[in-house]
């Protein structure tokens, strides 16, 4: 006990970065960069995959375009699986970070490289492996800052958001500028260059300021494990095999099919992944209650993350073909919009760090920050039926509508996305740490799941019905969680 209480009043000592750990600066500013790789790239991948060749694009049909981009959201999640196992039994945190940041930057790079759709393909399989590895342990890595009673935590990780913002606010104005005024590959190696200063961050602070147990997993495999391991992979690569094989014999294997079985594959693992967290012998009975407690919170962050992650496919899809993109005399590409998403979080966070701190004991729970945020996500497509309602779906209008529909729905990201980091990693149970971080994303990995499936009907004749239902069911979802808060709070066993 009395060592627990020395090494708490060491944590609270080191509050050299903005009142935080030094640690953070070096979480803080290699998140960002790899952010600025992601979201440049995906600033203008939608139209690059279905731009017409003789543009510098693949010729992709748009709707098999947005399926392509929501499904590649999800799998970018969804191996978030593999990096905490990775992290928690084989290499520790600090190198599975390093290892994913070296697999994006190559992603990139193969992008950049104008091989068509060979490289689109493989620049998806390398992204996708590389953020599954990186994106959980990061996160994990900032939780391990702070003491499970440490006030900051709630600060420290809104202000870790504000550098993933950051990082993703300059980059699809500078990508996009000059992948699509110039050369699409041009963009994506500056997203590939991003990466690279993302990694020499990362290098140079971890040595200085990460603590020493992140080097090691937490939960190191027996070799019982391995061979049980072993097995479980190779009977999976076998059975997704077959699956593949049989719907090629049945003639009904294609791309969009493909799609459709990695989506039921993204919507069950999160499902299988606590059913084996909750029979763990590993956990605790008030470890248990906690994970249990965690599972409205996931469905109402998968819900959100269909909204938010759809900015990328709809609402892009919405600012190249019916916005008036001249604005007095700027002309304003599509994918500049997508820095509005972190424009309004950065605007936002000061206020919200503030406020979190102020209110201290007396701010709102975990789960009553989810309810409102999922009403006010649902407001953000309600919004979205205004322009389309007044001026019909041929008119181009102004981009004043998307600067608000975003400016609505970061208000909800705030009230979910940075608490849900947080309360992740206090609900967390010993042995499942980075994995329990992993189910954080694949809440956004179910997300775009769904994503992959609904955006093929977003039309210009169904517009006004896609807003109306996605923005009731968000709001009924909020509502139906706020008369859950009592029971979920009880199930949390004194974490806030």
């Amino acid at each position: 006990m009395q060592q627990h209480e020395q090494t708490d009043q060491e944590r609270r000592a080191d509050s050299s970065f903005f009142g935080q750990p030094r640690g953070l600066s070096t979480l803080f500013y290699t998140e960002m960069w790899e952010r600025f790789s992601y979201y440049g790239m995906r600033a203008i991948l939608l139209f690059y995959m279905y731009f017409s060749i003789s543009k510098g694009g693949l010729g992709f049909s748009q709707p098999l375009a947005a399926s392509i981009m929501s499904i590649y959201g999800s799998l970018v999640y969804l191996t978030s699986v593999a990096g905490g196992f990775i992290s928690d039994r084989i290499l520790g945190s600090r190198r599975t970070v390093f290892y994913g940041g070296v697999l994006i930057m190559f992603g990139h790079i193969a992008l950049s490289m104008p091989l068509g759709r060979i490289a689109l393909f493989a620049s998806i399989v390398l992204i996708t492996l590389g953020t599954g590895l990186l994106k959980p342990n990061i996160s994990e890595m900032v939780g391990g800052l702070y003491t499970e009673y440490d006030n900051r935590r709630d600060s420290g990780f809104t202000i870790f958001v504000f550098g993933i913002n950051l990082g993703s606010f300059i980059s699809p104005i500078l990508v996009t500028w000059l992948g699509m005024k110039y050369n699409f590959h041009l963009g994506f190696s500056l997203a590939a260059i991003g990466m690279f200063f993302g990694l020499l961050q990362y290098i140079r602070g971890g040595k200085k300021h990460l603590p020493s147990t992140s080097l090691y997993p937490s939960d190191p495999l027996e070799p019982e494990d391995v061979k049980k391991l072993s097995f479980r992979i190779g009977v999976g690569v076998v059975v997704f095999g077959l699956v593949l094989l049989l719907m090629q014999v049945m003639g009904t294997l294609s791309l969009s099919t493909f799609i459709t079985l990695l989506s039921l594959i993204a919507i069950a693992t999160p499902i299988i992944y606590f059913v084996v967290i909750i029979s763990s012998k590993k956990i605790s009975s008030n470890e248990r209650s906690r994970v249990v407690a965690y599972i409205p919170l996931f469905i109402a962050a998968t819900i959100f993350w269909a909204i938010e992650e759809q900015g990328s496919v709809v609402l892009a899809l919405f600012a190249q073909n019916q916005t008036n993109n001249n604005f007095f005399g700027f002309q304003i590409r599509a994918g500049f919009y997508q820095s509005l998403n972190p424009a309004f979080i950065m605007l936002y966070t000061p206020f919200f760090a503030w406020l979190w701190i102020k209110l201290g004991r007396k701010q709102p729970s975990s789960p009553s920050k989810f309810s409102l945020g999922m009403v006010i996500a649902g407001l953000s497509y309600i919004f979205m039926i205004l322009p389309v309602s007044l001026f019909g779906t041929s008119a181009r209008v102004s981009p004043l509508w998307l600067v608000g529909s975003w400016a609505i729905v970061e208000v909800a990201e705030l009230l979910i996305s940075p608490i849900g980091l947080s309360v992740t990693t206090k609900l967390a149970p010993k042995a499942f740490e980075s994995q329990m971080m992993s189910m954080w994303f694949l809440a956004d990995a179910a997300g775009q799941a769904i994503n992959s499936q609904i955006v093929k009907y977003y039309t210009p004749d169904n517009e006004i019905n896609y807003f109306l239902i996605i923005g009731i069911c968000a709001i009924v979802a909020g509502v139906i969680l706020a008369f859950l808060v009592k029971p979920v709070k009880r199930l949390m066993e004194g974490v806030s």
